[in-house]
């Protein structure tokens, strides 16, 4: 079992930076693979970012590549969204998930994911 919290989100305005971070309880932790999804108002949940078990592999949405990145720190059990450059469309509630999954092959695929934190929100301003 992984217990997910998330915590970091807030109000900023384009252009600014925010971390999310996303805290995990169990000692497996360190066995799953990571991803952050999002939902904006009135559409479906999308991926965001993935990384792989040992942290060495990412993977990013072509509308977050270059502007996110997903860190992780095992000794911490703790995954980070840095969020930099934002943008309005930005907006939406964060999620972290963990599956048991090393490589990341499909890693946008929510099904993957087997446990999910309550989401926080961000909102971007122009």
């Amino acid at each position: 079992q992984v217990q997910l919290v998330e915590s970091g989100g807030g109000a900023v305005q384009a252009g600014g930076s925010l971390r999310l971070s996303c805290a995990a309880s169990g000692r497996t932790f360190r066995w799953n693979s990571m991803g952050w999804f999002r939902q904006a108002p009135g559409k479906e949940r999308e991926f965001v970012a993935a990384i792989n078990t040992a942290g060495g592999y990412t993977y990013y949405a072509d509308s977050v590549k270059g502007r996110f990145t997903i860190p992780r720190d095992n000794a911490k059990n703790t995954v980070y969204l840095q969020m930099n450059s934002l943008k309005p469309e930005d907006t939406a509630v964060y999620y972290c998930a963990a599956g048991n999954f090393r490589l990341l092959i499909g890693a946008q695929d929510q099904d993957k994911y087997a446990y999910w934190g309550q989401g926080t929100h961000v909102t971007v301003s122009s």
